[in-house]
């Protein structure tokens, strides 16, 4: 195996380590992303999440948008969407609206990603601003398609609203899973992703345990990589 790939995924689990007095919740993850191409240069991209909590009694979160995305260059890709987000069961956060900004590249087995975020509350005045850069290591495994991966993203917030946002260094995920070819048009990340939230404001640290599966129907591809939210 790579070394270059066991050194991401031991720099990754390094910085999962649990944390005194915080508070842990077992979690899965599903998003499920259909690709559509309008030019050479131009795709849409449909979305659907949906995230189930033990501490949450279920679904906590639903997530619904689309992303209009052109590739800008090779292995480039600059996009901007809009999601409406939901929140279920035991989860009383408000709703939010969310615009979105980002630049993705693909350059041989590293990927990216640099989004900002605009979220907009349903019960108060303010735009929430996050800032998420992510990282991506793919390691081959021999066949097309079929490789093992490590992710990193950061969510640093640069400001704090009326309705509950609050500014600093918020959370991080990181992932470690395999991609798999489902078919011709149709491929799979699944893996663990561990997301942890940093205890702020007098708040406990949170680290949630998922079970990672996204699932992605590509009618066109562009060769710039699809990355998990």
């Amino acid at each position: 195996m790579s070394r270059t790939f066991l050194c991401a995924a031991l720099l990754l689990l390094a910085g999962v380590a649990p944390a005194c007095a915080q508070q842990e919740d077992r979690q899965a993850w599903e998003q499920l992303n259909v690709i559509v191409p309008m030019t050479k240069q131009v795709r849409v991209t449909l979305e659907q999440i949906a995230r189930t909590s033990d501490r949450q009694d279920g679904i906590y979160t639903t997530e619904y948008g689309a992303l209009l995305g052109w590739q800008i260059a090779k292995g480039v890709e600059f996009g901007v969407g809009y999601r409406r987000v939901g929140f279920h069961s035991a989860n009383l956060a408000p709703d939010e609206d969310r615009v979105r900004q980002q630049i993705v590249f693909n350059r041989g087995r590293l990927a990216g990603r640099f989004r900002i975020d605009e979220r907009f509350s349903t019960v108060g005045s303010g735009i929430g601003v996050r800032i998420r850069p992510l990282l991506r290591y793919n390691l081959p495994l021999g066949r097309p398609r079929l490789a093992l991966f490590a992710s990193h993203e950061s969510f640093l917030l640069p400001n704090s609203t009326s309705w509950g946002q609050r500014a600093g260094y918020e959370r991080m995920r990181n992932l470690l899973g395999v991609a798999v070819p489902l078919g011709k048009a149709l491929n799979a990340d699944i893996g663990y992703l561990n997301q942890y939230r940093f205890g702020r404001a007098g708040a406990r640290p949170q680290m949630d345990h998922a079970l990672s599966v996204q699932l992605t129907v590509n009618l066109g591809a562009l060769g710039v990589a699809v990355l998990h939210d």
